[in-house]
């Protein structure tokens, strides 16, 4: 199949390009890119996106998808089409599903599935430890051969240190990065809200910043001992930001990303309401840290956005504000807030989006990359500027709606996605089906 996109402003720092373009697809590949009106297609489809921008599909690292398992709150085809309709070409999938994603034979379940249910490419993050626990390996070796990019025991941390040393020098061999979920549960107890102001305000237990950052300085200790790629998982506060600059400062191996949630909102947006959509896993932090983290992203000491996408069923998320499960969707807002909070307002560039969305998680995660390059397998996101929207938990493809931004108006939207030359968003509609070749997932 041959596809023409014209007058389309086409933006990716990797390859220097910020201009109008038309880009020729052909057979999932980009084999033409020029000038507008100097690229000819012969036979195939021809789209006009004068006005829209064109950049490398752009890829959420951090996404519970639930399946197996929990496929009441949210399953592979439900996540797939929540990702394309946010403007993802890919997402990773976390392992805390039931069973746990421990082993091979359920790495390859996610991919197969994925494979039937959706056209968004879903890459899976293997468990550390066996069913989470942090007290025997997973089996990592079956899990790579079955297609695991990445390991994490994400929604709860590896507290013991002697365990995640084991785990990150049986990590290092098979070159596959750790994504650290920084929580002592020591140091965090019974707490759902930040401590300080919001807990003594709200009277609800306290969740105090040191039990993040203290694992923050463990595990960057033990990269520094192993070797081992360790990416920090939605960092919340300027200290932990420091930490990992501080690491990359001495030439280690450190990333981390920030949640559109801990970028956007603070722990002043919780009030005597309770709004359980604000409960998440690490809390909303203070105006201050939220300040510093923008500050961070603009700057490049964060690496990527990754959005932590958590959904629940609406009557879990009914219960009082200490029993409510932790989480908040994001995949469906992500680009459209960071469009109308960072870009619209002149603080981050295209290009820099471009980067912390599309280029620094592919990159992090060891996957090929994607660029506007003749030769590029043609994963596309087509961005609507303009697009003027209201945040409804009715207009979500998502299952759930615990959006911690229902009722904002965002400007800026995806489009139109593109994965491996195929539509899986067509004019801001979801396009279902599978369709992609095993090999190239």
């Amino acid at each position: 199949m041959a596809l023409l996109l014209k007058n389309v402003r086409c933006v990716d720092p990797a390859v220097g390009l910020d201009g109008e373009r038309d880009v020729l697809v052909r057979d999932g590949v980009i084999v033409e890119t020029g000038e507008p009106g100097s690229v000819v297609l012969v036979k195939g489809v021809e789209r006009d996106l004068a006005g829209k921008v064109l950049v490398p599909g752009l890829v959420d690292m951090h996404v519970h998808l639930r399946e197996p398992g929990q496929e009441y709150k949210e399953d592979i085809a439900s996540g797939g089409a929540a990702a394309a309709r946010g403007g993802f070409t890919a997402v990773l999938a976390m392992p805390n599903t039931a069973p746990v994603c421990d082993s091979g034979s359920t790495v390859s379940y996610v991919l197969e599935k994925a494979h039937e249910a959706t056209r968004t490419r879903v890459h899976v993050a293997g468990a550390l430890t066996q069913g989470l626990k942090g007290e025997a390996l997973s089996e990592m070796g079956d899990m790579v051969q079955a297609g695991a990019v990445a390991f994490t025991d994400d929604g709860r941390g590896v507290q013991d240190g002697g365990m995640m040393r084991r785990a990150m020098e049986y990590a290092l061999p098979f070159a596959k990065p750790v994504l650290s979920h920084c929580q002592m549960e020591d140091l965090v107890g019974p707490g759902v809200v930040n401590e300080g102001a919001a807990s003594t305000r709200l009277g609800m237990a306290g969740w105090p910043v040191v039990g993040e950052e203290v694992q923050i300085a463990r595990d960057i200790a033990l990269c520094a001992l192993t070797g081992c790629a360790l990416h920090i998982q939605h960092i919340t506060t300027a200290a932990g930001v420091a930490l990992v600059k501080a690491a990359r400062e001495q030439g280690l191996p450190v990333s981390c990303e920030v949640t559109p949630h801990h970028l956007f909102l603070c722990e002043d947006d919780l009030d005597e309401g309770y709004d359980t959509n604000l409960k998440m896993n690490p809390p909303l932090r203070p105006r201050t840290d939220v300040e510093a983290l923008q500050e961070a992203l603009v700057a490049g000491d964060i690496d990527c956005i990754a959005t932590d996408h958590a959904p629940h069923a609406p009557h879990e998320k009914a219960l009082e504000f200490e029993a409510a499960p932790f989480g908040t969707t994001g995949l469906e807002t992500a680009l459209a807030l960071v469009l109308t909070e960072l870009v619209a307002t002149g603080r981050l560039g295209w290009g820099a989006l471009v980067e912390r969305m599309a280029h620094a998680p592919r990159r992090i995660l060891g996957l090929g990359p994607v660029t506007l390059a003749a030769g590029s397998v043609a994963d596309l996101t087509v961005i609507d500027p303009a697009a003027t929207w209201e945040v409804t938990a009715r207009s979500f493809e998502s299952k759930a709606g615990n959006s911690a931004f229902l009722g904002r108006v965002l400007t800026g939207r995806a489009s139109d996605v593109f994965v491996g030359g195929y539509a899986s968003l067509e004019e801001g509609k979801v396009v279902a089906g599978p369709f992609l070749p095993r090999t190239a997932r």
